[in-house]
């Protein structure tokens, strides 16, 4: 009998179209139909559930695209009306949404999450971010998005406010009392009074703090303003790291951070993105990949890294080296996502159809293909080497990739001791050890 570790990983999932793979849509078993159908993603839900995962997560962008043919609506449905869907039709998972700092309005969004949290009596977390495009801005009655500076001056201020309209009143403090004829304790029930920069709030919220005491706070920027940002705020940041060396890099750069706040002693857990492509044979495994990547048209591959490092890649020649990319400092786009195919470009002096080949499925998170003890071998290097305390999965295809994870890795990651056989508690800061 093999003993349980008391340290175990922690996992989530990120739900994102039909798969993370950017040719996911075109394989004759996608479930590319089904998008905008909230049976779909209850059903993805479920399934992360039935492999005891701590956690569903959606990603969220406030604008779409919809020039080319090729341009997917993955965000048809708001992601906190999508999880509430969800949460009807699941017990023990967690449901993170992301919220936008740089267009939210922070008594909504909190009065929201709280809601969702008291529904689900405590599974509810949410991830911060500043937001990318300046299409998005457009929605918002901005000319364009603001300065980076400017995006995490605001994102510090909106995380304080939310925490004071997370915590303003008890429940405790609705007394119902018919003998003393006395509904509320109004004595305990005060404004937050935020006068603030970019937020003026009188309060407190009409919600009260949620079963949990608060929902989970995640954050996922890379830069040095997104990892001082976690420090203050974050009981678990989302990250992206290609290999070994980035994730310690990564670590290192978060408990530096941490050291400099005021509670210099906690421990913000990491869940770097993982793309699996897993097989009973290394070949199997493979042979998955080969199979969605034959179908990516270059266009869109192109398509995306032009984004991802911020210039016109279309006339570069697809089989020399990729041409030289200013350093990371002089880049002012999504700073995690450009260090990445940096890493990649020194890790392997790819040529052009190489790299797009390493960013087709989840843009160059750590990929991992094989058995499932392959697999878990390399999760349980990076946990042990205390750069993961879990990962983010982002299943190439949906829903295959994420049955063949709960079916072939998360009984090889029990058999180990590493990883949950049931839910233990109900909320989610208990599943995550936050309690």
């Amino acid at each position: 009998m093999i003993k349980t570790k008391e340290k175990q990983l922690h996992l989530g999932v990120l739900l994102y179209g039909c798969g993370h793979h950017q040719a996911a849509w075109l394989m004759p078993d996608s479930s590319v139909e089904r998008i905008g159908d909230i049976s779909y993603y209850q059903s993805l839900a479920q399934l992360a559930e039935k492999g005891y995962f701590d956690a569903v997560f959606f990603a969220d962008k406030q604008s779409f695209l919809s020039k080319d043919s090729s341009d997917m609506p993955a965000f048809w449905l708001d992601p906190i009306v999508n999880l509430t869907a969800i949460s009807q039709v699941t017990n023990y998972v967690g449901l993170v949404s992301t919220i936008s700092s740089t267009f939210s309005n922070p008594f909504t969004a909190s009065r929201q999450l709280l809601s969702l949290d008291h529904v689900t009596k405590g599974r509810v977390g949410w991830n911060l971010v500043t937001s990318m495009t300046d299409l998005e801005a457009l929605n918002h009655g901005m000319e364009g998005l603001p300065s980076h500076e400017e995006r995490y001056e605001k994102a510090d201020e909106f995380a304080a406010l939310m925490n004071k309209l997370f915590l303003s009143w008890d429940s405790n403090e609705f007394l119902h009392d018919r003998e003393e004829k006395k509904l509320i304790n109004p004595s305990n029930i005060q404004p937050v009074h935020h006068n603030g920069t970019y937020f003026k709030v009188y309060g407190p919220s009409t919600t009260p703090k949620s079963p949990q005491g608060k929902p989970v706070s995640m954050q996922a920027g890379a830069s040095k303003q997104g990892i001082a940002l976690a420090a203050k705020y974050a009981d678990a940041v989302y990250s992206v790291s290609w290999n070994l060396k980035q994730a310690k890099k990564f670590r290192k750069k978060l408990d530096e951070q941490v050291k400099q706040s005021q509670d210099s002693n906690r421990h913000i857990k990491v869940f770097p993105g993982l793309v699996t492509y897993v097989g009973h044979t290394h070949e199997e495994a493979l042979a998955k990949k080969a199979a969605l990547d034959e179908q990516l048209p270059i266009e869109t591959a192109l398509k995306q890294l032009s984004f991802f490092i911020q210039q016109d890649c279309f006339n570069w020649e697809l089989d020399k080296e990729v041409p030289p990319l200013p350093p990371v400092e002089e880049f002012t786009g999504p700073v995690g996502r450009y260090e990445t195919i940096l890493e990649i470009i020194k890790d392997t002096q790819p040529t052009v159809r190489e790299l797009l080949g390493y960013l087709n499925a989840g843009g160059g998170h750590h990929t991992l293909i094989g058995t499932p003890e392959e697999i878990v071998d390399q999760m349980e290097d990076w946990f042990e080497a205390g750069v993961a305390d879990g990962f983010n999965l982002m299943p190439p295809t949906l829903p295959g990739s994420l049955e063949d994870f709960v079916e072939l890795i998360v009984p090889e990651m029990q058999k180990r001791g590493i990883f949950r056989k049931k839910y233990e508690g109900h909320t989610f800061r208990e599943y995550l050890g936050l309690t």
